[in-house]
């Protein structure tokens, strides 16, 4: 049995009692209902094809979120970083050398690991509030970066002119966003099935048991930062295809995507959702950008009033996020339904 197996089993995030956080997700029936309500809302919604990517591309990012807060613990406010540079990397690849949508996944994907890995290395020696802080010094340091580089990434102006050629040399990006949205619901489901797989394999424990008591698992052999920078890289790769992708189904990069605000952005999509849960990501996502996409239309300058005020409802009523909710209501109807089997039983 390799390290991180024994450390996930003696800290007692692995056996035959799962973790509570293992136990409350929707299991593998939730992927093919992303996937379901995806094909649904494509069927449903097709003139707001565009906002349905953008909403899986963002679902994609907010996971990766998820994966250093929810399973790792690692406090982070730069998140964006690794987006903004899988998409940069992509955008310049596109422009400059290769227009295959997986390649271009892929190189997004490797430049946002990479910048993981680094400044993983570099900072998760600190805790709480420092570390906070940073991440957010990470990301301002990419976002500068990107400004200055201008002949590589155009800028404030963006990087635009990026082309990418049909998937699998069959389907173009058209005008409507068909292919755009199913590539990017493709990709979102396929990285669902690997993270489940990752939180529940071994090194995933592990990391979790780092989350639960670190002092246990360093008495035990193990290396929590060891952990959680691989971690981090893991989620950095996650983040950063969330970016190439965004790049390739929107055909521009801007700073933003590597701005501060998307990170908070994201952090608030996530306790919406709920964190440790997977699927709350997507909910979390689809719910933010849902509710922006209809009060922002009507009210451009208030809208954000009620998204304060719905997550203050959340955090208080349903502290576990959205995702919580279903857990909380199939356990209530399972207590209303156990009295009348035991009755008929009498």
């Amino acid at each position: 049995m390799t390290m991180a197996g024994r450390t996930a089993s003696r800290t007692g995030v692995a056996g035959a009692h799962p973790p509570p956080a293992a136990r409350r997700d929707l299991g593998w029936i939730g992927i093919p209902l992303v996937a379901v309500a995806g094909l649904a809302a494509f069927w449903l919604l097709p003139d707001d094809l565009a906002l349905l990517t953008r909403i899986a591309a963002s679902a994609l990012f907010v996971l990766s979120l998820d994966l250093v807060l929810g399973y790792g613990g690692i406090a982070t406010l730069g998140q964006a970083a690794m987006y903004g540079t899988g998409a940069y990397a992509a955008g310049i690849a596109a422009v400059n050398w290769i227009s295959d949508p997986f390649a271009l996944l892929a190189v997004g994907g490797l430049a946002g690991g990479l910048i993981a890995l680094v400044t993983g290395a570099l900072i998760l020696h600190a805790h709480g509030l420092t570390l906070l802080m940073l991440t957010i010094a990470v990301g301002q340091i990419v976002q500068e970066i990107a400004n200055k580089a201008r002949d590589w990434t155009g800028g404030s102006d963006g990087l635009s002119g990026i082309d990418p050629a049909p998937v699998l040399g069959l389907f173009r990006f058209d005008l409507y966003g068909r292919t755009a949205f199913l590539f990017a619901l493709a990709v979102l489901v396929v990285a669902l099935m690997v993270a489940r797989r990752i939180v529940r394999s071994p090194f995933g424990l592990a990391c979790r048991g780092v989350k639960e008591d670190p002092l246990r698992v360093s008495a035990l052999g193990g290396s929590p930062k060891s952990y959680l920078v691989a971690l981090y890289a893991v989620a950095g790769v996650f983040a950063g295809v969330a970016g190439a992708l965004t790049a390739v189904t929107s055909g521009i990069v801007g700073l933003d995507s590597a701005g501060f605000p998307w990170s908070a952005e994201a952090l608030v999509m996530l306790v919406l959702g709920g964190t440790g849960r997977l699927y709350g990501a997507v909910i979390g996502t689809a719910v933010f950008m849902g509710i922006h996409h209809i009060l922002a239309s009507s009210d451009p300058f208030h809208w954000m009033g009620f998204i304060g005020l719905f997550l203050i409802g959340i955090v208080l009523f349903l502290p576990g996020g959205i995702a919580s909710g279903a857990g909380r209501l199939s356990a209530l109807l399972s207590a209303l339904a156990r009295p009348g089997r035991d009755g008929g039983r009498a």
